[in-house]
Formats: C-alpha cells, structure tokens, sequence
C-alpha cells in the first residue's frame, strides 16, 4: 500500500472553473399568506432561523473530520499519509479552512437543502480539493442518454456549465426521490411568514411610537387634511416622541383605531413562532438563547439529546457522502470518513468523572485511554497507563487470568 509514497503531480484548480464557482441569485421568493414573500434569504432574516441555522453550522463545523484506515488487526489509524486526510481535516482548498468550508456546506443544506462542492483530483485520482458551489445556484437532472446523473451550475455572468457527479460533492437533506434534497424553507414557508410578519409588524408598530394608527377629529372643515397629518406625525411619530403630550387645537380629538399588543396576541405570536421554527430544524430552544422552558438541571440533557437527535443525523449524511464519492472502491474497504462527538457528549465534571471511574474499575478503559479523552498526556506504559484493570484488588487482567488459573 505504498501508492501514496509516491510523487503526484498536484494541478491547481484553472482560473476558467473558478470563475464557474462564483454564482448568482436566482430565487426570488414566494408569497406566503401572510402575503410576506418567503425564500432562503429572507428566512435567513429571522433571528430563530438565523440563530437554528448558526448554531447547528457552527457545531458540526467544529467536530474534529478525520479520515481512519482500519488495520488488519482490526484497530484503527489515523490515515495522515492520505491526501483526503488534509482535505477534510486541515483545509479543502488555499482560500479557506476545514471549518469555514465545512461551515458553508451546512449552511447550504439547510436552507435549501442540498450542499454542493466541486471536486478537484490529481493525476492519481486523488481528491486534492474541494470548492463550495452555491447551492441556489444548482440544478440536478438526469441525462437522457446515458441516465446518469448530472449538475447543471450557473455562473455569475448568467454561462451555464455541466458537471459529471463525479466531479461533484453533492450532499442532500431529506429527500422525496433520493437524490435532490428539499428545502426545509420552502416547506415551512408559512411559518416563516408569519414569523416575518409579526417582526414587520413589531417595527412598525413601535416605529409609529406604540401608535397603529388613530382619527384627528376636527368639529369644522379642514382645508388641508395633508398638512395637518403631516405636522401630527412630525411631533408623536417614532420611538423617541413615545408619551409625548399632545396639544389638540380648535377642539380637536384623537381616536385611536389600532389593536394593542394585547388584543393583538403580538408577544404570545413571537413566542409561538421561536418554537415552531426550533421545532423544523430540532434545536433545543435554550440553545438560541430562549430559555423560558429550561432549568439547571435540564439543560445539560436537553444538549445531549441535540447531539444525538440533531447532530448525529447531519453528520452520518456528510460521512456517507464522502465515502462514497471521495473514496474509490478500492480505498471504500479500508478507509472511512468519521466525525469525532465525544466533546459534545463530555457532560459536567462530575458525571465524567464518575463514568471514567466505572470504566477504569470493570476493566474495560485504560488510564490512558481516559486521560486520551480528557486531552492530557499519557502515562508511560511502564508505570502501567496502557494496563486494564479489575474490580476489587485492582490487578491486572493478564494476573487475574494467572491467578484463576493457578487456583484451578
């Protein structure tokens, strides 16, 4: 298996296909009926969508991606002779790093439901780089000829160019067909309109100083009904003239015709709306920062449980995607793609500590092993920190095993 001791001629990606990488907008929204026009970008707008989309990006973007090779006895190895290695877990490409790029990725998927990403091999056939395509921008049909697959990109002059899958990473989200994932947007269109709406409808309504609208009541005729508007707004209009006194002259009287907050259900609708939207993309509300519902001693289970309902999920999608297109069939044996969760599933001191000492105690973890979790040193195997230890006396298995025998 010395096939990458070798020299490979590295080609850099050509000027020509990185213009092809720069995309352009295509969407442009639909009405919802809330009659707010609802798409990706605008979803992005929301605070819950911005925060749901961030927090989820951000975390699988920080997990270690590493690429193992499983060895003949049945251990495995970090595979940094690899050129997939520092591919996914150093940098993709000499623009970004492997967590910006895995970050933009996510980003994609979930708003519109499918993450794309130019391949670029060597003479090898190895994968060298990887560039991000805008998913938007994408267009995935099947070839009537041939019946394979095909991506269609669109590049920022509007020029069209053909893909082959495999020159394309592509990564889709929950699917009707299996192949082109949906845009969770696009379903959830109603409640992002709303959502929308009622933020519009908050600007507005403190914009016009806690005022929705209201009658000037005058006993005569008014010359200039304009003027008088205006010169109103000029005084009481905004957040900064909120309580002013108003002074009515010639026996005029203000009437106001709005619906307050209350009667409105304003606040109850944004705090309907924060829920509903963690509901689409499963993020635990405590962690966009809305803890009405959370308390010390639920918040540490409620981020287990996003690891292993949220997390977990996205980051089985990425793995298969890169074993399965990254990899050739020959490297798919030995080789595989695999996020590292076990900082996210760390829980407080005192539980580690406690799950450490039972491992250590039935034999079953080494102290290295545990200070390995821990990122501390290890103990030099002379002293023991390589040695498995059992209950009780707290000898070592190998002795255990010597002194059963000898009592037989």
């Amino acid at each position: 298996m010395g096939i990458f001791n070798r020299k490979v001629k590295v080609r850099n990606i050509d000027q020509k296909t990185a213009d092809f990488i720069k995309g352009v907008d295509l969407d442009t929204g639909q009405l919802s009926s809330s009659g707010i026009a609802v798409d990706e970008d605008s979803a992005l707008k929301i605070s819950v969508v911005y925060a749901c989309v961030k927090v989820i990006a951000e975390t699988i973007a920080s997990l270690p991606l590493i690429l193992l090779k499983e060895l003949t006895n049945g251990d495995t190895e970090k595979a940094r002779h690899h050129p997939l290695y520092s591919v996914l877990h150093i940098s993709p490409n000499s623009e970004m790093t492997s967590f910006t790029f895995r970050e933009l990725l996510m980003t994609n998927l979930l708003l519109w439901g499918n993450a794309y990403a130019f391949i670029q091999r060597d003479e090898s056939n190895h994968v060298i780089e990887l560039y991000p395509l805008k998913s938007k921008n994408m267009k995935v049909e099947r070839d009537a000829e041939t019946n394979e697959i095909k991506y269609i990109y669109t590049n920022n002059k509007g020029i069209s160019k053909t893909y082959t899958k495999r020159q394309v990473l592509h990564i889709p989200a929950f699917s009707f067909d299996g192949i082109v994932g949906v845009s969770p947007i696009t379903y959830a269109r109603e409640a992002m309109g709303l959502a929308l709406a009622t933020e519009e409808f908050g600007a507005r309504f403190f914009g016009n100083g806690a005022r929705p609208g209201g009658v000037l009541e005058h006993p005569g005729v008014v010359k200039d009904p304009e003027k008088l508007r205006d010169s109103w707004n000029k005084v009481y209009q905004g957040t900064k003239n909120s309580h002013k006194v108003a002074v009515l002259e010639e026996g005029m009287k203000y009437h106001e015709i709005g619906m307050s907050p209350e009667d409105s259900q304003f606040l109850q609708t944004r705090a309907f709306q924060i829920n509903e939207i963690c509901r689409i993309f499963r993020v635990p509300p405590h962690m966009i920062g809305d803890l009405s519902r959370s308390t010390f001693s639920n918040i540490e289970h409620q981020s287990i449980d996003f690891v292993v309902h949220t997390i977990t999920p996205w980051i089985t999608r990425l793995e298969q995607a890169i074993n399965k297109t990254l990899l050739n069939d020959e490297e798919k044996t030995i080789y595989y793609a695999k996020f590292n969760v076990n900082g996210l599933m760390r829980g407080d001191f005192n539980s580690r500590m406690s799950g450490y000492a039972i491992a250590r105690q039935n034999g079953w973890m080494s102290a290295n092993e545990i200070r390995a979790l821990e990122d501390m040193n290890k103990i030099p195997n002379e002293q023991g920190g390589d040695l498995y230890l059992l209950n009780g006396n707290m000898i070592s298995a190998i002795q255990a095993g010597g002194i059963e025998k000898n009592g037989e």
